[in-house]
């Protein structure tokens, strides 16, 4: 026997309701977001793997420059030591740490960039400008990461907080607000090296 129509009507609106909770958009937007973790944390990556190569560079012209060079690679230690899974990615201080060993690593390369410019020789030596660009490079790539990773927090976030998607999140999912990445403290200030 088929269902009658008010059975067939209750049964399509329940579906339609159902659909309209968020049940694939939901998953899909958190997802997302998690990939465009994985972008600003690859590009973060990529910083700290060309940093040995350019303070070997550095060495080799100054010498006498040990206190700088120990501070970037310290720096980078403590940046990649800091690991951000895709369940912190709710957690304020967590994302706080993570973009605190961050913005130290950043600090101590500024304070390296100024040693270079005693160094006429390095600065023309091709080593250097080929990782001094890959470095450049490599802040334009992390901070286009980070703005799209907010954009697809801001997209989740939105998502899972409007109706009628707001219903599948807390019910079906228990779905909580991602952390944007929030620049360090005092990051609205340029630093004030030149190459």
């Amino acid at each position: 026997m088929g269902l009658h129509r008010p059975a067939r009507a209750i049964l399509a609106s329940a579906l339609l309701l159902l659909a309209s909770c968020g049940i694939n958009s939901i998953p899909t937007a958190e997802e997302t977001a998690k990939a465009r973790w994985a972008d600003v944390q690859n590009e973060y990556q990529r910083r700290a793997d060309l940093i040995p190569n350019l303070v070997a560079t550095v060495k080799g012209y100054a010498a006498q420059e040990k206190a700088v060079l120990t501070q970037v690679t310290e720096a980078r230690a403590k940046a990649t030591a800091i690991n951000i899974t895709t369940d912190d990615l709710s957690n304020p201080e967590r994302l706080r740490q993570f973009s605190e060993a961050q913005n130290q690593l950043t600090q101590a390369l500024g304070q390296l960039r100024t040693v270079v410019e005693a160094y006429p020789d390095l600065k023309s030596n091709q080593n250097f400008l080929t990782l001094q660009a890959q470095i450049e490079g490599t802040e334009n790539r992390i901070s286009v990461a980070r703005r799209d990773y907010n954009a697809a927090v801001q997209a989740y976030n939105t998502r899972i907080r409007t109706f009628p998607d707001a219903i599948g999140a807390k019910v079906i999912y228990g779905s909580k607000p991602m952390v944007t990445f929030e620049a360090a403290g005092g990051a609205e200030k340029a630093p004030s090296v030149a190459f």
